[in-house]
Parts: structure tokens; sequence; C-alpha cells
């Protein structure tokens, strides 16, 4: 019997790209999704004379929301003509970096936050027409009516997510009225930013049946409110075993501040502004428990002199591809890779004279 196919793409809108989606009948013989093709002219991929792309699969995983045999497939996008990963496609650079650093072991794992929405622009949260809630404080992990909303798309959420077999690893209500959070980790830089692209996409999906638009701006709601960030923890083998990677770690990239802030999302000013627990963004500090550095380090961390170190800086809108990417060179480009199981380093010979 045929099943369907869900390829999930992300297109090339500036400043913040969008998901795309399209089903695929397969015959139920086929076993591995193939290669399929789209309109890049429609999603500012390419121009209408030449505007064929390819969608190259990558990741995918049971579709919780169809069942079945059902799957969702995460894809790369490819230039038609040369084959080539499309410019857009920063997916392949990652997997680069990924190969590059395979033996330093990095993992991952992202904080991902958002807000609900309403269809007229207004946060979810807040009253329909015009005003404001209560100021924050009680929202944070809270509970009950007039504290919490949207539980209900949360609760569907996660369980879609768990059904898919996504590496969901916790949730929370937010300090923002209407604002959430998901965690997905600890993975690989590549598995983690395919897993979290797709649990992004179920969200925006299972949100759809309720009218609720799901924003990742950095700030959605300007004033005195937090913004929204994905909060993405980093851990190499040497991190794991040894306090001082993890200083070296953050030192590391307190050397590359701007490259990693100007690819850390789209209108990061608004949101690293020294408050809200948030570091300026122009800035570079990392510290124990401070909620206020740009890196933080866990108390635990501190306490085992081992483990793994927080980058508070990248947004929600944030691309997971870039992120992983650019900690994996900066960190693990002054790490010296692990030595092979069972190998010790190579001695020098001395020559003698005879």
């Amino acid at each position: 019997m045929p099943y369907q196919a869900e390829y999930i793409w992300i297109d090339g809108v500036k400043p913040t790209p969008l998901l795309r989606s399209k089903t695929k009948i397969l015959d139920n013989s086929v076993k591995t999704p193939p290669i399929w093709g789209f309109d890049g002219s429609s999603t500012e991929q390419a121009t209408g004379e030449s505007s064929d792309c390819m969608l190259k699969p990558v990741f995918w995983c049971k579709d919780p929301l169809r069942g079945g045999r059902n799957i969702l497939v995460m894809c790369e996008v490819y230039l038609a003509s040369t084959g080539q990963p499309h410019p857009t496609n920063t997916r392949a650079a990652c997997a680069a970096a990924a190969a590059r650093y395979k033996a330093n072991g990095m993992i991952y794992g992202i904080e991902q936050e958002y807000t609900f929405m309403r269809l007229n622009g207004r946060p979810y949260g807040f009253p329909e027409v015009d005003g404001e809630p209560g100021p924050q404080g009680p929202y944070y992990c809270g509970v009950g009516a007039g504290r919490v909303m949207g539980r209900d798309v949360i609760e569907i959420h996660t369980q879609a997510c768990l059904d898919a077999g996504l590496m969901i690893s916790g949730t929370n209500a937010e300090v923002m009225p209407g604002q959430w959070e998901f965690q997905v980790g600890p993975l690989d830089a590549l598995a983690v930013s395919d897993q979290l692209y797709v649990a992004r996409w179920l969200l925006h999906r299972i949100a759809e049946d309720f009218d609720i638009v799901v924003s990742f701006d950095a700030k959605p709601q300007k004033g005195d409110w937090n913004g929204a960030g994905a909060h993405t923890n980093f851990s190499t083998k040497a991190m794991r075993s040894s306090y001082e990677a993890i200083e070296a770690a953050c030192n590391a990239i307190g050397g590359r501040v701007m490259e990693h802030v100007k690819n850390y999302g789209h209108d990061i000013e608004s949101r690293l502004t020294g408050k809200h627990e948030t570091a300026p963004w122009n800035q570079f500090s990392y510290g124990v428990s401070n909620r206020g550095a740009s890196i933080r380090i866990p108390w635990q961390v501190a306490k085992d002199r081992k483990g793994y170190a927080e980058d508070r800086r990248p947004n929600a809108n944030m691309d997971p591809y870039v992120v992983t990417r650019l900690i994996l060179e900066t960190v693990c480009s002054q790490e010296k890779a692990p030595a092979a199981k069972g190998k010790s380093p190579a001695k020098s010979k001395k020559k003698t004279r005879k």
C-alpha cells in the first residue's frame, strides 16, 4: 500500500528562512525516500528561467500526525544545474566540519524557546485587542489558568516528538506569558540540527490546527518582556573530563565574539541588551551559574570539574546548522584531537652515529 512522505526543507527567505514542505506518495516497495525537486522561484532560491532545485533526503522519521508507515523527511537543497549544495544550504558546511572534528566528540543540547501569537499579531498570552497582562514572575514553569497559555498545543507537540523518535528531552513554560521551550539533545551537530528542524516543523503544523502562529522572533514583544533564545549547550570529550578544557573552550569563543554573534540569528541586538537574563550583544563573558553571562557554566559542572557549557546568546530564530558549526570549529580547532584507543603518541627515534 502506498504511503506519504512529507519532504521538509529550508527556503531562501531573508533575514530568517522559513520551513517549507510538500508530500510525495511513495510505493510500498520504496524503502528509502528518493531525491525530489521543487520550484525554487517560489521560495527565493531560484529565478523563473532556471527554477528547478533538488531535495536530497538526509534524515527521516515516523510521521506522528498521519501515523501508519508515513514519514517526515528532512532535506538539503541542491542546485539542479550543477548538483552542488545550494547557497542557502547551511547543512553542507556543518557536515564538513562535523567530519573534520569527529574525534573530538562534540555533542549539543539546544533549548528552543518560542512564542505563541494570535493571527492578529498579539502574543497568545496577552489580551486579545490591547493592553498587557501582569508583569513577568508567575509565568515561568507556572501552572493554572491566567499563568499558562497554550498547554494543549504543548502536550500534543511533545507526544508527537516522542512518537516520531526525536530526542526531545524536556519542555517548560517560559518567562513571558505565551512563551514556551522544548529541548533537543544530547546529539552531535548534524543530528541535533536535523531533529530540531523537524521538531520546529511539527510545532508549526500542530499550532496550525489551533489558529496559533509560532514565532521564533528574538524579541516578539517590545518593552519589559523577555526575548526568545535557543541556548546551546555543548561538550567535547575533553570538556567531559576536564574543567580546564571548558575554560579553554570559553576563551576560544571569546576570541571570535562578533563572528558568532552575527550568525546567531536576526535582530540579536534587541534581545541581548544586558537585561532579561542576557549579556550585551557586543561584549563577552563567562561565569559559573551566571545567566547574565554570554556563556554560563552550570554550578554542578564547576563542582564536578568537568561537563559542559551553555552559550546563551543564540536567538530562537537561529540556524542550528550554523550555530553548531561555529561552536565546533572554534572550540575544536584549539583542542588536540583525542588519541585513538589502544594507541599511544608516536615517539621520535634518535639516530645513532656509527
